[in-house]
């Protein structure tokens, strides 16, 4: 549990309706293989030790007396282990019989909690066996032991404090107000559904949605364990569907007609920040009854997926459509900032890298929504001491094949001057040497914009402002930045759908070369012509820096735990002692750098991370970095 994963599994038995002693040997069984695999919180199907399908035989002594029976043998396997177990049973209360969710750890009942929302339409009669959950919160006698019973049951880990576990069965998701809502503000971070949600067409989609999407309204993590083999099929057929989700995202679904356990690792860690992040959470809590229990911390052995590079869909079909959809959403930002300030031109500087290239595609889209001539764009190329061939040339090759109006001021004897009116040596390759070249393109687009009545769109990408790899008051400057909250992994995919989707073959091998190109700032002199001075040998590999931003700054991981993460998605790619170097440098840059976007200019936001002053991000541009770096130097 250490980093605040919690393993969990829903299991779904083999059983036979009505033979309860048969479904205790099924279950006892899931429990020893769920303890021998580090499981921390078990989920069993609604009235698994029955069978769902029991009708009326939930009228006989007989069966009840069973149940009861085998529940205290079911307890009694899980003696000796913290795991969590809710294990669906009928229980008899004030003489009427209610459809619970029995918990249990170490040998004992913790709580019972009854089924709200009884279904009593089409293929289901719950109604006629078993009553709807009272109000209130009561003590019953269950197995020579008074435990707690109730609809608003909260069970909290002493020694995990964001762990906080709850369950509703089956309906209760389906109804108009699931119980889950109450339970989730008022602190359940895991909620259990032991569910017999029969099969019908198209009811797995509908039952997938449900849960991931419940899983992201209430920002929580939600086990889903259903019915299986063993349901009499007089009627119905059950499948065992079995989901683990978290914030909307499934991490393990184990499709239809399976038996056994799915598992997968909730960051209860993860949730607790989102929930403090987000204001919906920050009302009273509603009334419910604490029940204390103890987990020991230990580590957990991770088997859900952890993307290296999450701005990135991996699915082809998946990875397109968040392109397209980018685009889009640049464009129309872009067209309407347009409409806005009435604008003849936009300047745009183009360096033949994918950044500025980028820009270029947006600003051609955005006339394209206004009905409006792509030569209304002025593209400028500034060559000086550090272009090549290659970028030069691609540069001006992509403006032509666009339409654009083209401009190729050099600036080096601009710069040069420039030098020689403050006083530097030429020679001298320092940062005041770069900056120039950045601030001298710079003020160029700024004023050919001022005599175009044009504005100046920025190429600066999400990546580079996390590092703060932008010359200040040089690049870092413009009228609207299109490519803000565009991490630069996903700018190069972006680029290169562009490419496969463009109808001219010219265009496609433009962009195909763009893509390929090196990221560089161009701003050292080339050697033998080609690129020397390299951006992620300098401040490192780009999808690592993603990985950083997405999982240090927008989940606010510590640095401990983003390193953890990173050593485990990136496998053999990447040695611990690369990760953690550039990860030092990733927080030391992040900090120093602050200034750097506390004057961003405005930009569109697309995707979940942004770092604009205006809106998702508000830091002092003097915080220290010591607490984080301290972490990463402590780490053996």
């Amino acid at each position: 549990m250490l980093d605040g994963f919690i393993k969990a599994a829903a299991a779904t038995p083999r059983i036979r309706t009505a033979d309860c002693e048969y479904n205790a040997d099924a279950m006892i069984s899931l429990i020893g293989e769920a303890k021998a695999g580090g499981v921390k919180l078990l989920v069993f199907p609604e009235l698994c030790v029955t069978g769902y399908c029991c009708h009326d035989l939930f009228y006989q002594t007989a069966l009840l007396d069973g149940a009861l029976k085998q529940l205290s043998r079911i307890a009694g396997s899980t003696a000796g282990s913290d795991m969590l177990t809710a294990v669906g049973c009928p229980i008899v209360f004030n003489g009427e019989l209610y459809n619970c969710a029995v918990i249990l750890q170490n040998g004992e009942i913790l709580g019972v909690i009854p089924k709200k929302f009884l279904p009593n339409y089409n293929e289901f009669y719950e109604a006629r066996q078993f009553t709807s959950a009272p109000d209130g919160e009561f003590d019953i006698e269950l197995l020579g032991n008074s435990v707690p019973f109730g609809l608003n049951l909260l069970f909290e880990c002493r020694d995990i404090p964001e762990l906080t576990f709850a369950a509703e069965i089956c309906e209760d998701l389906w109804s108009p107000d699931p119980p889950s809502i109450q339970l989730a503000l008022g602190g359940a971070t895991v909620i259990a559904n032991l569910s017999a949600s029969n099969e019908t067409i198209g009811k797995e989609a509908y039952r997938s949605a449900l849960v991931t999407g419940q899983s992201a309204r209430l920002i929580c993590g939600y086990i889903f364990a259903s019915a299986g083999e063993g349901e009499s099929t007089q009627d119905l057929v059950f499948g065992g569907h079995r989901m683990i989700a978290e914030n909307g995202t499934t991490l393990a679904d184990s499709g239809l007609y399976t038996t056994g356990l799915t598992v997968s690792e909730i960051d209860v860690k993860r949730l607790s920040t989102e929930r403090r992040r987000n204001t919906s959470f920050r009302c009273a809590r509603p009334q419910a009854r604490r029940i204390p229990f103890t987990m020991r911390p230990e580590q957990t052995v991770l088997t859900r997926r952890v993307e290296a590079m999450p701005f990135v869909p991996q699915a082809a079909e998946e990875k397109d459509k968040r392109c397209s959809d980018i685009l889009q959403m640049q464009a129309h930002g872009l067209a309407a900032r347009i409409r806005h300030t009435s604008c003849k031109t936009l300047v745009v500087g183009i360096s033949g890298g994918l950044d500025s290239c980028l820009a270029l595609l947006v600003s051609v889209e955005a006339m394209k929504l206004l009905g409006r001539s792509v030569s209304d764009i002025v593209t400028v190329t500034m060559p000086c001491f550090g272009t090549t061939k290659r970028t030069k040339s691609n540069a001006e090759t992509l403006c032509q094949i666009l339409g654009t109006t083209l401009r190729v001021i050099d600036i080096s004897d601009s710069v040069r001057q420039h030098f020689k009116d403050i006083a530097h040596d030429e020679n001298d390759h320092n940062v005041t040497y770069e900056n120039a070249q950045a601030r001298e393109r710079t003020q160029v687009l700024m004023d050919i914009a001022n005599e175009e009545n044009g504005l100046v769109i920025g190429t600066g990408d999400l990546s580079e402002l996390a590092l703060g790899w932008a010359t200040y008051n040089g690049d870092h400057m413009s009228m609207y930045g299109v490519n803000a909250s565009v991490p630069k992994t996903l700018v190069r995919h972006i680029v290169y759908y562009y490419a496969r989707t463009a109808s001219e073959p010219a265009l496609r091998e433009v962009l195909t070369d763009i893509f390929n190109t090196p990221v560089s700032p161009e701003l050292l002199p080339a050697k033998d012509g080609e690129i020397s001075q390299i951006t992620e040998d300098l401040v490192g590999p780009y999808e690592l820096h993603d990985f950083f931003l997405y999982n240090g700054i927008r989940w606010g991981f510590p640095p401990k735990k983003v390193y953890r993460l990173a050593r485990y998605a990136f496998g053999e790619s990447y040695d611990a002692e690369t990760i953690l170097k550039w990860l030092k440098t990733f927080y030391r840059r992040f900090f120093a750098q602050q200034f750097k976007r506390s004057c961003l200019p405005d930009g569109v936001k697309v995707g979940s991370v942004s770092l604009s002053p205006r809106g998702d991000w508000r830091m002092p541009s003097d915080a220290s970095s010591a607490l984080w770096l301290k972490e990463l130097d402590e780490l053996k």
